[in-house]
């Protein structure tokens, strides 16, 4: 515990505020660390690399994040640890590296590659991989633009200690970036497991910015007259796995319980399986612990042996897709909307039956302000004002074009009130598509490469799993003087998704009441809130340490991704619909 190091999270997502590094570099760090990666981002870098060889990585990393803080970087002495490479680090690296040179300075670079796997695409396909969660077949080789092995931290490691200043990887697992300065640091191994578990939990309250200070939080009041100035998270770290997480001195947002539960139950899946290269993670019974103003420790994480095998997302073309969004205003808005999407359909239809074309692989129309997202909960009367959202895929682009064609062409035969703000109309594009499995950590070598050389590094073979033993269910008591409240009064919620699946983590405000929240948010409360979304399975999860579950919600997602038509096709707004579940407590427990 004498030795701890302070990490900032500057990036969740790729496009996320360069105004986060300059605030950051004033907060006395030893470390900023940048998450761009996302499945999605993985399709959409695989598309740039398909048209560019040069391109494939997050470039607003090199030219908005680094060239106008590299002097203040160097001069600070702060390192530097990225996934921004994309599906080309080493082109992220050179021009990293390029701007360096430019500005006179001698930091060094170090690239990480390994983890992409397209160059052995006709042996995968040869190995005839299933998915691992829908069990579908392995796509057609010639449809895929990308495959990637999540990595860990250790290359991240072995690079801070070859002397690297700034490091830039592929597709390592968001929580790397940080656990890899961590291994670097207090010269964590392979066994030390609660370590790693700590250190990668940390990451994940880091890796998306500032939804842990205040951004995306239920308790959004609190924190409103303060987000254009949102301070971005500060993990500082201790030898033993254990951290505290703050923000920079006078930034807006708020670092709290409920800000850093929220985070902490993100897209987590399994609590006690949240596995990860360097590690099988276990949070039910990690502690959060408000100890000052915007200041929360967290402890208790434990850690199991991984897998021996790296999770793998391949992305592949799977069609055309196209959609738009059509404005209806007057009374009896949405019933107008409807009509008019459905005719749009109908009309498309009847053009390709005529040509002998297959019909749309997946449609969709939403109407967006009539509370469509709520499905049998919804509430609201009539709207006046709607947005009607129509959406088709399909294998060929001229039919999927032919859907917006003659949904325009209906401008002068639909019900009165359409209207719109756009410019011209959208054009198909297409369909990347994921495509997950596990591949033999053994069969990844992982190279990192700098000024010195290369240097190569593989996976180890078999590991024995043990599996924690499962929390025991709260127990609540429904005997006496009972009121029913919404959950919103008692708990927090956040949402996500992973692929087709959608996480929903519940976190109570208090730890009295779990127990009356996971007797009333059972699977057929659960079907009630989400039965029009999720398709498949319902899991619970209980996370006691945090006084909190999470719901993983299988086939929830239209598909997930880009191959979603749905209008929150990453399940970000999930959270939001279990908020007016009502759920029943003692009375004692809410008075006052």
């Amino acid at each position: 515990m004498s030795k701890t190091i302070r990490i900032g999270g500057a990036s969740g997502f790729w496009g996320e505020a360069v105004s986060s590094t300059p605030q950051l570099l004033q907060a006395n760090l030893d470390y900023l660390v940048y998450d761009y990666l996302a499945e999605i981002t993985m399709a959409i870098l695989a598309r740039m690399r398909a048209k560019d060889p040069e391109k494939g990585y997050a470039t607003d990393f090199v030219t908005g994040a680094m060239a106008p803080n590299l002097k203040a970087i160097a001069k600070a002495g702060v390192k530097v640890i990225s996934n921004a490479g994309g599906v080309n680090p080493s082109a992220c690296a050179a021009a990293l590296r390029a701007e360096i040179e430019k500005q006179g300075l001698s930091l060094k670079v170090a690239c990480i590659e390994g983890d992409d796997l397209m160059g052995r695409i006709d042996d995968l396909a040869a190995r005839q991989i299933h998915d691992m969660f829908s069990d579908a077949a392995f796509p057609d080789p010639k449809s895929v633009g990308s495959v990637n092995a999540y990595v860990g931290g250790f290359p991240i490691a072995r690079a801070l200690a070859r002397g690297a200043d700034i490091v830039v990887t592929g597709r390592c697992v968001d929580s790397a970036v940080t656990l890899g300065a961590c291994i670097h640091e207090f010269g964590w191994t392979e066994d030390m497991l609660d370590e790693l578990s700590g250190g990668s939990l940390a990451g994940h309250i880091i890796e998306c910015g500032p939804q842990a200070t205040g951004g995306n939080f239920t308790d959004w009041r609190l924190v409103a007259d303060t987000i254009a100035d949102i301070g971005y998270p500060i993990a500082e770290i201790a030898e033993n796995g254990d951290f505290e997480v703050s923000k920079p001195e006078g930034t807006g947002g708020l670092v709290s319980v409920g800000t850093v539960s929220e985070q902490m139950l993100y897209e987590i899946g399994d609590p006690q399986a949240y596995r990860l290269p360097d590690v099988t993670c276990d949070f039910s019974a990690a502690k959060i612990k408000q100890i000052g103003d915007d200041l929360v420790a967290v402890s208790g994480a434990k850690g199991y042996l991984p897998s021996a095998t790296y999770k793998t997302c391949l992305t592949f073309q799977d069609g055309w897709r196209i959609g738009h969004l059509f404005g209806f205003y007057g009374e009896d808005a949405e019933e107008k909307g409807k009509l008019f999407a459905e005719a749009a359909f109908t009309r498309a239809r009847r053009i390709l039956k005529m040509m002998g074309a297959p019909d749309y692989t997946d449609a969709s129309i939403e109407v967006i302000g009539a509370e469509d997202q709520f499905g049998a909960r919804r509430t609201s009367a009539a709207s006046r004002e709607v947005a009607v959202k129509i959406a088709a895929r399909h294998i060929d682009p001229r039919a999927a074009g032919l859907l917006l064609r003659e949904a325009t062409g209906l401008g002068l035969s639909t019900p009165p009130g359409l209207t719109g703000f756009a410019g011209a109309r959208p054009k198909p594009s297409p369909v990347m598509a994921l495509f997950s499995f596990l591949f033999p950590k053994e069969e990844v070598e992982i190279t990192i490469s700098d000024a010195d050389g290369v240097e190569r590094m593989t996976g180890g073979g078999d590991v024995v799993q043990t599996a924690p033993v499962p929390p025991a269910e709260p127990v609540a008591d429904l005997s006496g003087d009972m009121v029913e409240v919404p959950l919103v009064d008692l708990a927090w919620t956040r949402s996500g998704d992973k692929g087709d699946s959608a996480n929903v983590g519940v976190i109570a405000r208090k730890a009295e009441y779990l127990p009356y929240i996971w007797a009333a948010l059972g699977e057929d409360t659960l079907r009630e809130v989400y039965g029009h979304f999720a398709k498949g399975r319902i899991e619970r999860f209980l996370l006691p340490g945090a006084n909190a579950m999470n719901v993983l919600m299988w086939e929830a997602l239209g598909g997930g991704g880009i191959r979603s038509l749905r209008n929150d096709p990453q399940g970000k707004g999930y959270g939001q619909l279990a908020l007016t579940a009502p759920i029943k407590i003692p009375s004692s427990l809410v008075e006052g």
